[in-house]
Formats: C-alpha cells, structure tokens, sequence
C-alpha cells in the first residue's frame, strides 16, 4: 500500500426496519446501508413508516478466554 493511502472496508452493516402502523401487521425486512446513512423513516416499497431495530447483529466473534458469569447466569449464585 502506498504511503498516505488507507484500506477502505466495502462490507456494510445490513439494519432491520419494522413497520409501525398500529392499523395493520407488523412487516420486518432488511437493508444494506452505511453505518454514516440516517436511519430510514418509511418502507421504500410501501411508504408506511417504519423504525429500526436495534440488534446486537451477527457474526459478532469475542476472542479470548471467558473471566466473568455468562449472560444466563446472571443473578444466581
């Protein structure tokens, strides 16, 4: 790589949106946007207004070995 260059990663997080229309069944679907992108406030295919899901996403690999009490054993002794 040539000095002053940087390597630019093209993966790009995909988010879940939900419909929010409390008049008709809730739809889940998924887009491919850039962490920088705002949020969407509508459908692209239906225009109904929709929010996104917070996640903890995938693929999410922790190196290493465990120090503490897993997230089921929280709370018992």
């Amino acid at each position: 790589m040539r000095p002053g260059r940087f390597r630019v990663d093209w993966r790009v997080p995909t988010y879940i949106y939900e419909t929010t229309d409390p008049t008709k069944p809730i739809r889940n679907f998924e887009v491919k946007q850039s962490v920088h992108d705002d949020p969407l406030e509508s459908d692209p295919e239906t225009g109904e207004a929709v929010r996104r899901i917070i996640s903890a996403g995938y693929n999410l690999l922790i190196r290493g070995k465990s120090v503490g009490p897993s997230v089921g054993s929280v709370g018992s002794h």
